[in-house]
């Protein structure tokens, strides 16, 4: 089994990923510092895999710590998740955010670098496009100014990644643009687990559902979509986890000093009371929402062209927004102990 580096290995993504590559015939290795997880994830992996994920307790930016993974562990290639990833937190502390994004990418690459490993997954993100002129956006499509730091450390840790291929690095990477994931695990033993208020809008509904939240707030709907809301790509977390599995088996094939880049979505777009109706049919649940005025910052509506990802990598959406909705429903319940 090739072992895998999966840093932020314990969060949203991450954890499904892992169940995703032990799929796969790869053997995930966790590294995350839990300041964006919960250790009870690992419990919840254990459940669906039968067995314990390695995990290692610990920060990216720790240099010492990252090469010991390293020098104990034959590693084959790394999946780089963690990040500091709140859009509105960012304006907030820039400084964190850009020595946290960035400096964990540099370690790692640096580490890689040391003990020759060639094969990098990059966590990337549809932030990069800004509000695209033309949609749905390739990966042509040009990058705007970042809305955020948040946003703008991914359009910096891109730029590092082509910078480091251009000076012939031996490594292989491939930078995944997600949309936006939605979804839980199936068995609803791992999913979303937001500390604190989410920043995402599918938890927020599912917690206004439940009664954790008194409503939802719809941020605007006097844009110039279908039913005047916001419009995103939303992906099930199964799906997306599985385009990083199709990922490495794809570095697997390349010469070095290779880099992609691959949009990861499902190809069309829903507005937010699109989402809350789907909701409200999967769920038998009513929601209390109310319209309220725009948010600063907020994009109008963007969703990916899948064509490269399909094509390239033989990778496709298998999930649909009820799927999503329904699996995230089931998390939030099992959360809630609803039967």
């Amino acid at each position: 089994m090739k072992n895998i580096l999966i840093t932020g290995g314990a969060g949203y993504i991450g954890s499904h990923t892992a169940v995703a590559l032990i799929n796969s015939g790869f053997e995930p290795i966790i590294i995350d510092n839990f300041s964006n997880s919960e250790k009870c994830v690992l419990k919840g992996l254990k459940k669906i895999l039968g067995r314990d994920v390695m995990t290692y307790e610990g920060d990216c930016n720790d240099r010492v710590l990252v090469g010991k993974i390293f020098s104990e562990n034959q590693i084959s290639g790394v999946i780089h998740f963690a990040a500091s990833k709140a859009v509105g937190e960012s304006t907030q502390i820039p400084l964190a955010y850009y020595a946290n994004n960035i400096g964990s990418l540099l370690v790692i690459l640096e580490v890689m670098q040391e003990h020759g490993v060639k094969n990098l997954v990059f966590s990337s993100s549809c932030t990069v496009y800004g509000q695209p002129d033309e949609l749905p956006v390739l990966e042509s499509t040009p990058r705007k100014e970042a809305e955020s730091p948040y946003g703008n450390t991914k359009k910096i840790c891109e730029d590092i990644l082509h910078d480091y291929i251009k000076s012939k690095a031996s490594a292989r990477i491939i930078s995944l643009r997600y949309f936006n994931p939605v979804g839980a695990h199936p068995s609803s033993e791992i999913g979303e687990l937001p500390l604190g208020v989410p920043a995402n809008l599918i938890p927020f509904v599912t917690q206004t559902a439940v009664g954790i939240r008194e409503k939802l707030t719809v941020f605007g709907d006097d844009y110039d979509t279908k039913d005047g809301t916001c419009v995103r790509d939303y992906i099930h977390v199964l799906d997306l986890a599985d385009a990083h599995v199709k990922s490495l088996e794809y570095l697997d094939k390349q010469s070095d000093c290779f880099i992609d880049t691959f949009n990861v979505g499902t190809g069309q777009g829903n507005t937010v009371l699109e989402v809350i109706n789907t909701f409200e049919k999967v769920s038998e649940r009513k929601l209390n929402y109310q319209i309220g005025p725009r948010r600063a910052g907020d994009i109008e509506k963007v969703w990916a062209n899948t064509d490269k990802v399909n094509t390239v990598l033989g990778w496709s959406a298998q999930y649909n927004l009820e799927d999503s909705l329904r699996d995230s429903w089931n998390w939030q319940k099992r959360l809630s102990g609803i039967e």
